[in-house]
This record gives C-alpha cells, structure tokens and sequence, in this order.
C-alpha cells in the first residue's frame, strides 16, 4: 500500500451560514490539499463531522470530493461504527469503486473488550472488498486498541494493512512497529507527534492541520521519511503553535477556521459544535497571515 506513505489529509465538511453543504468550498479544499503536494485524500472520517450528516448528505460529500479529485490522487472512505453487522452491510452494499483502502474506527460508546475489538474488526475484513486502516483513537472511542490486538489483526487478515494510531502514546506506537508484519503501516493520527512516529519507523500522518498548510506539512513528513531531521523539526517547530490553536477548542472548529482566515470556506460547524470563541479566532488569524509572509 505504497499509495498511503506520507500525508493524507481528513477532510472536513464546509458549510454554508445555514449549515447546508458548501459543495464549492469543499471543491477548493480538495484542490488546494492536492495543489499543496499531499499524498492521499479521506473522505467521511471524524473531521467531517460525519456524525451529523445524513445519507444524502453523506452522498454529496463523496460526489463532490470524486468529482474535484479527478483521479489525481488515491481516495479513503471513512466506513465504521459500533454497530458491527451496520458496517459490514455498509461495505456490502455501498459503491466503492472510487476508494483505495477504507478507515473505520474502532467500535466507540459501547467500550468493549479487546477480543471483542478483534471480533468487531474480523467480521469487517471478512466482508471488505477494500482494504482496511485500523483506526485507534481512544480520545473520542472511550477504548484503547492495545497494540497486541493490533498485531493479532494485522498478522491474521491480509487486507488490514494499516492503522491510524491517533493515542498521541508513542510508547504505544513503537510497540506496534515492533512487532508488526513487515509491510503493515503504521500512520499518525495526531499531527504535534507525527513527525516522530515517522522517525521512528511510522509510514505517514493522516493529518487536520495537513489540508490547511499542505506544503509545509507534507514537506515535513517526506523529510521525515528521508531522514532529514533537523530540516524537518524546523517546520515542526514553525507549525507547532497552530496545531496547538486547531485543537485548543476541538476538532473541526479549528481547521475551519483556518479555512476562515484564508477565504476558503467559513468557519461554520453543525451543533452540538459550536465555532471557535473570538480570541481564539484571532490568534489563528494572525498565525495565517504570518504565514503567507
């Protein structure tokens, strides 16, 4: 799966000022990603906030992504939940002839074990025709992915190739790398330790900041990859202070206000979120305009 080395980016969802989807923005986030030299596109995942849309909108979501893309660069579908025989009757059914490899997310909520993990997981590489990224992100999940189950998984279904380990736990990380099958990838889920987990053995970042500073970004993990680690620490430590910012008030309210800032889309998010307070906005404001100096 050489098509997910270095920098995918999780798309977020633009919406206009009465929360409808803003197809022609999401056009120009594609573009401007793609323009900015990264690897590979996910479409649906958490940062779209996928939770507050529905099948239709789910639908224009893809086309408009598919459309802007134009075959440019590989596509990951966000497919996952904690309704096992959902997203497996997800898979069987849906049209993914335009994807790659799907991300799905370890069961959230329901907090079940690790065999339970393992039986979640096993029913969707069981019924996958593409193939799968495990995604771990216990900060929104409420359950950890131990790195044993991880390596149980990899090691028993050829079509899991990947995870996005998003612990933010490098300790964690480097137990996975350890002890994975050769050509199982393991891919950054948290942009401030992305740079690392690629030093350490890690094949990439599926990164929120990637898809507003693209260049950067990218240039700093291909670096990483290449083992030029003063070069790339230095755009680490350029970009630090907005990955800190996109996060400070949660995920996507961040980013898109970056998008805000850059005249690229608004700022707008769907509730229970809300938008970045205006000291907060201000202070990401400033950082882009320094940037474009």
């Amino acid at each position: 799966m050489e098509s997910l080395i270095g920098t995918g980016v999780a798309l977020v969802t633009p919406f206009k000022k009465d929360c409808t989807v803003d197809k022609e923005a999401l056009a120009r986030i594609v573009n401007f990603s793609i323009d900015g030299g990264i690897e590979y596109l996910v479409v649906l995942g958490t940062t779209a906030e996928n939770a507050t849309l529905s099948a239709t909108e789910k639908e224009v979501v893809i086309a408009t992504v598919v459309e802007a893309n134009k075959g440019r660069l590989p596509l990951v579908l966000g497919v996952g939940g904690n309704n096992t025989m959902e997203v497996v009757s997800e898979l069987k059914t849906r049209d993914l002839s335009h994807f790659t490899a799907i991300l799905s997310v370890s069961p959230y909520y329901v907090k079940p074990t690790q065999e339970g993990i393992y039986q979640h997981f096993k029913a969707i590489a069981e019924a996958s025709p593409l193939p799968i990224i495990l995604y771990n992100v216990p900060g929104r999940t409420s359950s950890n992915m131990l790195p044993s189950t991880v390596v149980r998984l990899a090691t028993e279904f050829k079509n899991i190739v990947a995870i996005k380990e998003a612990t933010g736990d490098l300790v964690q990380c480097f137990e996975i790398i350890k002890n994975k099958p050769k050509d199982f990838l393991v891919i950054s889920g948290d942009d401030m330790t992305a740079l690392s987990l690629v030093l350490a053995g890690g094949s990439g970042v599926i990164s929120v900041i990637g898809q507003g500073f693209p260049t950067t970004f990218s240039e700093m993990i291909r670096l990483g990859l290449n083992r030029k680690v003063d070069q790339a620490f230095s755009i680490q430590y350029e970009l630090a202070p907005i990955i800190d910012m996109i996060f400070e008030q949660g995920n996507p309210a961040g980013i898109k206000q970056v998008f805000e800032s850059m005249g690229i889309a608004e700022n707008t998010v769907r509730l229970p979120l809300v938008h970045v307070d205006q000291n907060l906005a201000s202070r990401i404001h400033s950082f882009v305009q320094m940037s474009k100096k």
